[in-house]
């Protein structure tokens, strides 16, 4: 079969990709070897889809060429999709930090995207196997359909048990296109050593602030059996590399803290003046943490002021994370120096587009990665639908 474009991925990316390049006119093929389209969508969220964020500005994305996705998010907002919600009669609301959610199903959100597919016309083969991919005298192979366009929207490799791969990277790289080094993105770290004495307290969470290489994010951490989650853990995961360290500020105010309950209770301890801030038992980890043992009136204050140093800059050095296995997405990708920002068309050539998260784009934890998923794939289904619109007169 001869299509205008053929999309490999289902995911929301390609499928709303397909649904903008169909309903411009497009003839558009979608594959995947998934049995289910929007496989990441319906699990994503606690199964209400957190489908975008109020608060999406190019900052918070991570790339080697951090102004890369200005274009798209500027060309297709987080408003956007709101309406297009909207128009399906999908209802939602606002949780912290601007995320926004479905109030019933992720699956709404599948489906609307299937039915936008439909108003374009768009055919898509699930449980079927990509294969081989050619390209010859301007047209793109996949099997026995070719199409002037091929569309790479196959994903990262983050959780693999959905059917993720990093076909993605083979493909473009088959096309010349270079890759950033993928890595396991918003994911736990795993603690070895002496760090491990916080596997006592498996299961504690607590607002913190964290930081890495100048990231600092405000929100909750959570203490594992392998050492430490939570949306703050995730959220620094993203800007931390291998042997660097991470710090959490656990008690910001904790100098005045101390002396305060110095004056009130002299004859009481650290772990009783900490416990009044935290969780019992997260309060005794940091104590034999900090290693005083002493009547907090027999405390000097430079003493306290030291303690409150480790409360307000407790350092770890991960050994590594808990892997694509439990990654919410992939850092790394195709290069975004080999695509148009406008259209994500590949420069090298014309035709060969890469969109959502195969592309070396991350957002934050919340709702970024699926407004890129939208944004780019709206790009490039645009300049798809574009092209499609100025051939159709002359092949009528």
């Amino acid at each position: 079969m001869s299509y205008d474009a053929i999309i490999l991925g289902a995911g929301g990316a390609g499928l709303l990709a397909a649904a903008t390049a169909g309903q411009a006119g497009a003839r558009i093929l979608v594959v995947d070897h998934a049995s289910e389209a929007g496989r990441k969508i319906l699990i994503s969220g606690g199964g209400r889809c957190n489908f975008t964020n109020l608060g999406v500005e190019a900052r918070c994305f991570l790339s080697e060429n951090p102004h890369f996705v200005k274009s798209a998010l500027k060309r297709y907002t987080q408003w956007d999709f709101l309406a297009l919600v909207e128009a399906h009669g999908i209802a939602w609301h606002e949780k912290t930090l601007g995320q926004l959610f479905c109030d019933g199903s992720a699956r709404q959100i599948v489906d609307m995207l299937l039915a936008e597919c439909r108003r374009g016309g768009v055919e898509i083969r699930l449980s079927t196997p990509i294969g081989e991919i050619g390209h010859a005298d301007g047209r793109f192979t996949v099997g026995r359909d070719t199409a002037p366009n091929l569309v790479i929207a196959t994903g990262g490799p983050s959780i693999p048990k959905m059917g993720a791969t990093g076909r993605a990277y083979a493909i473009a790289e088959q096309f010349g296109l270079k890759v950033v080094t993928p890595r396991p993105a918003l994911v736990p770290f795993t603690l070895g050593g002496e760090e491990r004495m916080f596997k006592e307290i498996s299961g504690i969470a607590c607002p913190v602030v964290a930081r890495a290489r100048g990231a600092a994010f405000e929100e909750a951490a959570l203490f594992t059996h392998k050492g430490l989650s939570g949306p703050a853990i995730l959220q620094i995961s993203s800007y931390w590399s291998p042997g660097e360290t991470i710090s959490l500020t656990v008690l910001a105010d904790a100098s005045d803290h101390l002396r305060a309950a110095k004056r009130r209770m002299p004859r009481a301890h650290l772990k009783a003046a900490l416990a009044e801030r935290l969780p019992n038992r997260l309060a005794e980890a940091l104590t034999a943490r900090i290693g005083i043992d002493a009547e907090l009136g027999a405390l000097p204050d430079k003493a306290l002021d030291a303690a409150a140093e480790t409360l307000t800059r407790l350092t770890f050095r991960p050994t590594g994370t808990e892997g694509y296995a439990k990654a919410e997405v992939t850092a790394g990708g195709i290069d975004t120096a080999e695509l148009s920002s406008k259209t994500m068309e590949a420069r090298k050539l014309p035709g060969l587009y890469a969109i959502g998260e195969a592309v070396d784009v991350t957002g934050w934890l919340g709702g970024y990665n699926f407004q890129w998923a939208w944004s780019s794939g709206v790009a490039a289904g645009r300049a798809i639908g574009a092209a499609d619109g100025k051939r159709r007169p002359a092949d009528a």
